[in-house]
């Protein structure tokens, strides 16, 4: 720093000087601060810490993951073997034994011509599937479809032991299966964690012994929630999957990066029989329920209404008003001495609540009353339609007993259009290229002959499979009662009623069909257009 000799500096130089000295240092303490923080980003450190959740995984360290929860659930995850009660192949006509012409009873060494000996023989057919120890007293979990009419069930543990099988309890809702097995020593176990946490992209891994090949393990990632699947009950919401699952792999566990089982691999969606991409397992909250009511009654029982629900839809919160497409139609009071008949319940009421939980579609109101403890006494708060608005109403139900499933249904996509050989008056379906409708009016002979007693509206006489009303659920031999909230009793009632329609508005249909040998209401949701 240059300085001027001592007793030649005036009063004004030493105020500049003392003015430059503080430039000078705060020059210095801005360098100092610049110079740390390019370091820091130089050395690899940013001046924001970053979250541990944010970082990414090395694939070093993901493999590391599966390796560590492969060691941990493999010991707990078993092969099941089945042989079937024997069976006879069916003989060609005019086989028998006395026929000196037949060789066919003599060994051959081609396999493949061995297969199709006409002479009858016994077979004892077996299957293969997988579980999972839950229990270290020999508890297993597996599919229902895997021990289905077996006579002989073993247990073979990752170890090579092999022990003989009891079914103590299966659930035909949701295939699952109890199985126990008797060591002489306590077994590897595992948890179920909560099916409810997992979310979608998720890693898990699936361990079972497709095609026999025991104690395999594949992974991938939860692809989506909830998925319902053709002829599947309203308790089979399975988690759908990617990680590879084939025939053998069913009952084995679906598994989180904790280790915990959140599903039973039970079903895969398949054009060839064979592993497609696509993989359901039965979420473990599930399992977990019918497993402790095996354990605690000996079978399942879930709480039943006795009515058959419908979502309320977007169309039909706009034509009836409601505030938001929440809650459960009643489609049908379907036992006229169930629960809900007793307390009054009705068809077309909505059911919003149930013991202060609201109710968000049909599947929503069936889980919860299924959880409901039988013969437990649960408040039900509905709506019922008076004129043209709707009245909030509460009542008690003791809640019944859900009997087994049945695959009976008058909404089958394969159900036959109605037939009627009267001369009725009819609305062209080229009239009605987009609904795809052909109806009558509801003569009397007709309501006869379809045992439709009381029932007042329009026949459905016939239906374009690719229209939109059976898109929608309308089928032949239907009879279309309102329309909108409108009653329709002829045919002009309906063109009216459609004609006021533009595309995009909302359609509510109130629908009577014979189902059963007794009248059951429907409701018929859709967009038009």
């Amino acid at each position: 720093m240059l300085e001027l000799p001592k007793g030649q500096t005036t009063a004004a130089d030493r105020v500049i000087l003392r003015k430059l000295r503080v430039w000078i240092a705060a020059l210095a303490v801005a360098c100092v601060v610049v110079g740390v923080g390019i370091g820091a980003l130089l050395t690899g450190h940013p001046a924001v810490a970053q979250n541990e959740s944010q970082i990414a995984r090395t694939p070093e360290a993901l493999s590391a993951s599966f390796a560590d929860i492969a060691r941990r659930v493999e010991p707990a995850v078993v092969n099941i073997d089945t042989v079937n009660s024997p069976q006879q192949t069916a003989t060609k006509e005019g086989d028998s034994d006395e026929d000196e012409d037949d060789d066919s009873s003599t060994p051959s060494d081609n396999p493949l011509l061995e297969m199709f000996r006409k002479r009858q023989r016994e077979q004892s057919p077996r299957g293969v599937g997988s579980g999972f120890i839950i229990d270290p007293k020999g508890l297993i979990l597996t599919n229902q479809h895997v021990v289905e009419g077996a006579t002989r069930i073993m247990v073979k543990l990752q170890s090579g032991e092999e022990l003989r099988g009891t079914v103590i309890g299966i659930d035909e809702e949701t295939d699952i299966a109890v199985v126990q097995v008797k060591p002489s020593r306590p077994l590897p176990f595992v948890k179920l964690g909560n099916s409810d946490d997992a979310q979608v992209g998720d890693w898990v891994l699936a361990v079972g012994s497709p095609f026999g090949l025991e104690q395999t393990v594949t992974a991938g990632i939860i692809s989506t929630r909830e998925r319902g699947t053709p002829n599947g009950s309203p308790f089979q919401r399975f988690l759908q999957t990617d990680a590879a699952i084939n025939r053998g792999n069913s009952g084995g566990p679906l598994v989180n990066m904790r280790g915990e089982v959140i599903g039973i691999n039970s079903q895969i969606a398949t054009t060839t029989g064979d592993y497609n991409g696509i993989g359901f397992a039965l979420p473990a909250n599930e399992a977990g329920f019918v497993y402790r009511q095996i354990m605690d009654a000996g079978k399942v029982q879930r709480g039943y209404l006795g009515i058959r629900p419908v979502s309320v839809k977007p169309e039909f919160a706009r034509v009836y008003g409601l505030a938001e497409a929440k809650g459960a139609i009643v489609n049908d009071v379907v036992d006229a001495q169930g629960p809900a008949a007793k307390a009054g319940i009705q068809a077309n009421d909505i059911i919003v609540e149930i013991n202060g939980r609201q109710i968000a579609s049909d599947q929503d109101l069936i889980a919860k009353v299924a959880s409901i403890p039988v013969g437990q006494t649960a408040q039900v708060v509905y709506l019922r339609e008076v004129g043209s608005k709707f009245e909030r109403r509460t009542t008690s139900v003791v809640i019944g007993e859900r009997p087994l499933r049945t695959s009976s249904s008058p909404f089958s996509r394969t159900q036959p259009p109605a037939t009627e050989k009267s001369k009725a008056k009819e609305v062209p379906t080229s009239d009605r290229p987009l609904l795809g409708l052909t109806l009558s009016e509801l003569t009397p002979q007709i309501a006869t002959e379809r045992n439709l007693k009381d029932v007042r509206g329009l026949f459905v006489k016939d239906i374009d499979l690719n229209g939109l009303a059976f898109d929608a659920g309308l089928r032949g031999g239907m009879v279309i009662q309102r329309v909108n909230r409108v009653p329709v009793t002829t045919l002009a009632d309906f063109e009216k009623a459609i004609n006021a329609l533009k595309p995009g508005d909302a359609v509510v249909m109130n629908v009577a069909t014979n189902y059963l040998d007794r009248v059951t209401q429907i409701i018929i949701q859709f967009t038009y257009q």
